[in-house]
């Protein structure tokens, strides 16, 4: 089955809502394949102009700076996390088996047999992996935050906080423990797949996902079952 999925973005990162026109939604899906291409350094907006045929102007009418497109391509993704871990953990109850199955999610460690017509979901993963702090870990975070452009990711959060006190009613720090296991996720694969010393895989040679999935389930399980 194909579909898409649309998720309402924080006006504040747009100067018009690229959802609304043919060419704003070709400006994000290129921004995607060139971001992953390149990195979000050597990202600019004349190289997305001439790989959509366009202008640099046309590009600059909805996005003022490849920092708000790049939060804005994050905010769909966190949007779509939050809304793939409810749909999976629709009839479930154990609380445990709530976490497994967001650790899942969180790693890409799942299937689905939906095609999702919007995005590259394997490319956007690539780039959450190596490019989504920096969208906040920046001078002007501050600013950023009083326009609220972090919402999604602040929902995604809080969500996993309240399974995890589901499962341990008495862990007095679970909106840390979330933001820890969703950046330790991105982290601990950038490392497996580029800096491997600096995590065991080095020495066990896993699949770099199923890796990272493993870890997260040891800290996660030993954390929450004390």
């Amino acid at each position: 089955m194909e579909f898409q999925l649309k998720f309402k973005v924080n006006a504040h990162l747009y100067l018009k809502d690229p959802e609304n026109s043919e060419i704003g939604k070709s400006i994000v899906k290129n921004a995607i394949e060139l971001i992953y291409e390149t990195g979000f350094e050597n990202f600019t907006f004349k190289k997305l102009a001439q790989r959509i045929h366009s202008t640099e102007a046309t590009v600059y009418r909805y996005f003022s700076s490849k920092h708000k497109l790049l939060t804005y391509i994050l905010n769909w993704y966190w949007s779509y996390l939050e809304f793939t871990c409810k749909q999976r953990l629709q009839g479930i109850k154990d609380p445990c088996k709530k976490m497994s199955e967001i650790l899942e999610i969180i790693t890409h460690n799942y299937e689905t047999d939906d095609q999702i017509e919007d995005y590259d979901l394997s490319k956007l993963y690539s780039i959450v992996i190596a490019e989504s702090s920096k969208s906040y870990l920046v001078k002007d975070v501050d600013d950023f935050n009083k326009d609220m452009v972090f919402s999604p990711l602040k929902s995604l959060c809080n969500f996993f906080g309240e399974v995890i006190s589901q499962a341990k009613p008495d862990f007095p720090y679970p909106k840390s423990f979330a933001s820890t296991l969703l950046e330790t996720a991105h982290y601990q694969q950038f490392f497996s797949e580029h800096l491997p010393k600096l995590t065991d895989n080095h020495t066990q040679k896993m699949e770099h996902k199923k890796y990272v999935l493993d870890y997260l389930r040891f800290i996660t399980f030993n954390l929450i079952k004390e």
